[in-house]
């Protein structure tokens, strides 16, 4: 599984966590979530993520 970071806030998107209580269910890459996804600490948009190891 994938991990992202938003690299204006530090939150860490983890696909095999999913954010069950933004409706993302656990196993969702994120390049599957759709474009308007924003970041649930700071309301950045998608684009402002980078994939880390």
């Amino acid at each position: 599984m994938s991990r992202w970071k938003c690299i204006l806030c530090g939150y860490v998107y983890d696909s095999e966590k999913g954010e069950p209580d933004e409706g993302i269910e656990p196993g969702i890459k994120f390049e599957d979530l759709p474009d308007s996804y924003k970041c649930p600490m700071c309301s950045a948009s998608k684009d402002m993520f980078k994939e880390i190891p």
